[in-house]
């Protein structure tokens, strides 16, 4: 059923990536839900090749600004554009040849293999020339999310960690030039938080554009080639780690006193909670 969704409509095929060349903007964005502001006045842009991240505290607004990137929430005022056109002018189908979005949890309703699981992420491109890479984008997409040891077992069996990642390679498998991760890393284990940006850092070198929430300010600093700070739905901060992780807008963001050094061996910007000796007196 999915893919007759998709394989009997006329559809737009995206055009290939260019080197800095915006896949997703937007422009004064204002979105409400619940009658409440979530995000004001967000302008943003996400060029080819690269991976922004977005970092802020809890009620932030980064789920939201995400789904309003992907078109899954329609802002009150302003616009979001998806390839120089804006979002509404494309159809579902079109959307989905451009973008692959990760929620943040992932379930279904049947006990699918895994291996059709990550299929399902094809579907998209049912009716087109690219329908001959099915079989090759699923196994590569398996294998650089590591669960190809499990493909024929039960999605309904596998742990939080091992969903999260089954839920990465269908968005992989998708192909798009534009992915939206929703804090990809939450349910995951040290070794495969480090596999998640590294994909992401390897899906932009390929020329593709990586956006990514996430809550760890370290991996963000080490992985993203720019970081947005969202703070009461608005960008407090956005640029380079290095130029972004002052600890005085931090410390105001998260309303806590952190630290920010460089990593001894990388110069990457480690941020740490400042902690004083006398908060551990008895």
């Amino acid at each position: 059923m999915i893919r007759s969704f998709f394989g009997h409509r006329s559809r737009r095929l995206p055009a290939p990536s260019l080197p800095g060349s915006v896949r997703v903007e937007t422009r004064a964005l204002r979105l409400r839900l619940g009658g409440r502001t979530v995000l004001s006045e967000v302008d943003l842009s996400v060029t080819a090749g690269e991976v922004l991240a977005l970092v802020g505290p809890n009620g932030a607004g980064k789920s939201t600004l995400l789904a309003a990137l992907a078109h899954d929430l329609v802002p009150e005022s302003g616009e979001v554009f998806v390839d120089g056109l804006p979002a509404a002018a494309w159809s579902p189908a079109e959307l989905a040849l451009r973008r692959a979005v990760l929620p943040q949890s992932a379930e279904l309703s049947f006990p699918f293999p895994v291996e059709e699981v990550v299929r399902m992420g094809r579907a998209p491109w049912a009716g087109t020339a690219a329908e001959d890479e099915d079989d090759a984008a699923v196994a590569e997409a398996m294998a650089a999310a590591e669960v190809t040891a499990f493909a024929a077992r039960s999605f309904a069996s596998l742990s939080g960690g091992e969903r999260a990642r089954v839920a990465l390679a269908r968005v992989l498998a998708q192909r798009t030039p534009l992915l939206l991760l929703d804090e990809p890393t939450a349910a995951l284990d040290l070794r495969h938080q480090e596999l998640v940006l590294r994909v992401c850092r390897e899906r932009a070198a390929a020329g593709d554009a990586v956006v990514v929430v996430l809550h760890d300010l370290g991996l963000a600093g080490a992985y993203a080639d720019r970081v947005a700070v969202l703070h009461e739905g608005r960008i407090a901060a956005e640029g380079p780690p290095l130029q972004v992780y002052a600890p005085e807008l931090l410390s105001r963001v998260y309303s806590q006193p952190v630290e920010v050094i460089d990593h001894p061996r990388t110069g990457e910007p480690l941020v740490v909670p400042r902690r004083d000796v006398g908060d551990f007196a008895s």
